[in-house]
């Protein structure tokens, strides 16, 4: 008797949990292209390209441009054109750290694309302003950079 009722109590939490994981899953294919769209939203955000074929002058600037903003360079490595560092800070009682990773690579043999993710913590940035704010400084450094200004 107790085994029976031990076997029923197994079984309808078996079922409660599958009723609960299938009643998630409202419309699969829906929640696909809302994942989709959001992360070309967020690509579109997070890329620009540039019109220099000089891979290492574009690293150094994405180097100095993040040193700029305030961050701390965690490591670069001017073969995967890759480049990340991370920003401590308060606002009010609470303290963030952000984590960015830059990427440069060629575009054609005319352009380099560059491209920014960021976490504000453990989440993901997907305000445009902190992007926006980056690029507006490396275009300005790219710029100075290729008139020779110090």
């Amino acid at each position: 008797m107790i085994c029976e009722i031990r076997g029923l109590a197994r079984l309808a939490v078996a079922g409660a949990c599958l009723l609960a994981l299938v009643g998630c899953q409202t419309n699969p294919e829906k929640q696909v292209l809302q994942t989709s769209e959001s992360q070309v939203q967020l690509r579109s955000m997070q890329t620009r390209a540039f019109d220099t074929d000089k891979k290492d002058v574009v690293l150094r600037s994405v180097i100095s441009t993040l040193q700029d903003l305030g961050f701390v360079l965690d490591g670069a490595d001017a073969v995967l054109g890759s480049v990340s560092g991370t920003k401590f800070g308060r606002s009010g009682m609470t303290y963030y750290q952000i984590k960015a990773t830059v990427t440069v690579r060629p575009r054609g043999t005319s352009q380099m694309l560059v491209r920014m993710s960021a976490q504000h913590n453990i989440q993901a940035i997907e305000d445009p302003e902190p992007y926006q704010d980056f690029f507006a400084a490396l275009e300005k450094s790219l710029f100075l950079t290729a008139h020779n200004v110090d």
